[in-house]
């Protein structure tokens, strides 16, 4: 047994250790638990409406680029881009798999692809129903007004 050769205070201690923290996860697990709203909203049913615009005329002229290149259908200067965007970050709306595409916007200087990327999603890649820009490496996104 776990205990052999211990003394009797020290299974008291064990003992009452063990019932202060069921204790404890009892009275807890009711407060981090989410509501029952929460709990029927799925977490990756972003709104679009909750992710702040941008216009064309606001990105960098490397993004401007990148979406000329999307509407033309390449030739795309990494071998990576117009890769499906699994969009694990759930920040996107929820959407079937292979819905959203994701695209370089080159990083002058950077010696690698940088952070920034355009996730386009819709059935046509040359015509997407909805553009997004991050510049954080999928941290946070601006829908791209049209």
């Amino acid at each position: 047994m776990f205990f052999s050769g211990r003394s009797a205070a020290w299974h008291t201690f064990c003992r009452s250790g063990l019932a202060l923290v069921l204790a404890a996860s009892a009275v807890l697990a009711p407060a981090l638990a989410p509501s029952a709203a929460e709990a029927r909203q799925p977490a990756s049913n972003a709104p679009t409406s909750a992710i702040q615009p941008v216009s064309v005329d606001q990105l960098p002229d490397e993004a401007v680029q990148t979406i000329l290149l999307i509407r033309r259908g390449g030739p795309f200067p990494y071998s990576k881009d117009g890769v499906v965007f699994g969009n694990r970050e759930r920040l996107l709306p929820s959407k079937e798999r292979g819905f959203y595409r994701e695209y370089t916007v080159k990083t002058v200087g950077a010696r690698d692809r940088g952070a920034r990327r355009i996730v386009c999603g819709g059935t046509q890649p040359t015509k997407p129903d909805a553009c997004f820009y991050t510049d954080d490496h999928y941290a946070s996104f601006r829908r791209i007004a049209k």
